[in-house]
């Protein structure tokens, strides 16, 4: 009589670890992205409208330390549009910038925010806390007139716009064992092409944050 023999398939081992399922490594757990919109001031007229990615800094890190530790140390987070005329390179295509930069390189004016807004996942405003947030601030006619190519959101030490406190590291210099309790402190940073704001034009901007 034949012999019947079964054949079991040998189990796969199918375990998963699941303590860290979905884990991404990022330098620092925010991005940011900037919306632009010069008009004329007579007319409505749109003279430039874009949007771009910008860089985050190494400061930003230490920033959301300080203000995780103490929210009154230091007084304010994100307070301030910087603007400058600074950015490197070719005036339609500057140099990208870079994480260790402390400051923009030649800052012509800087605003408080006029909004600041939360918005959902879908980029609607909400009227709760959220971790997407707008800031926006509007240079005026005489605002920020000249040739513009780089800007940043800052924390600064004064509440005044006219009183500044750059830091005294100059890129490529990043000194990690300075304190920053005495200088404003460069949030993000975006260089572009040149936009030429005449004194007849009304800047709009705009940063989102997300963390």
């Amino acid at each position: 009589m034949p012999i019947h023999r079964d054949s079991i398939a040998q189990p796969k081992t199918g375990i998963k670890m699941g303590l860290s399922q979905g884990h991404i490594e990022r330098p620092f757990p925010m991005s940011g992205e900037f919306f632009l919109k010069m008009e004329d001031s007579r007319t409505g007229e749109v003279l430039v409208e874009w949007h771009k990615k910008n860089l985050i800094t190494l400061d930003a890190g230490i920033l959301a330390a300080r203000l995780f530790r103490d929210n009154r140390e230091p007084n304010r987070g994100a307070y301030m549009l910087s603007i400058g005329t600074g950015a490197t390179g070719a005036l339609l295509s500057p140099d990208l910038p870079d994480s260790r930069q402390r400051k923009l390189n030649a800052e012509i004016a800087r605003k408080t925010f006029s909004a600041t807004t939360f918005r959902d996942i879908s980029g609607v405003a909400v009227a709760y806390p959220t971790n997407v947030i707008d800031f926006t601030t509007t240079f005026g006619e005489s605002e920020a007139v000249g040739a513009l190519n780089e800007m940043g959101i800052i924390s600064p030490v004064s509440d005044n716009p006219s009183t500044t406190n750059p830091n005294p590291n100059n890129f490529p210099t990043y000194d990690s064992t300075l304190d920053l309790t005495p200088y404003d402190i460069q949030i993000n940073i975006l260089n572009f092409a040149v936009i030429s704001k005449p004194s007849t034009a009304l800047l709009s901007l705009t940063w989102r944050l997300t963390f």
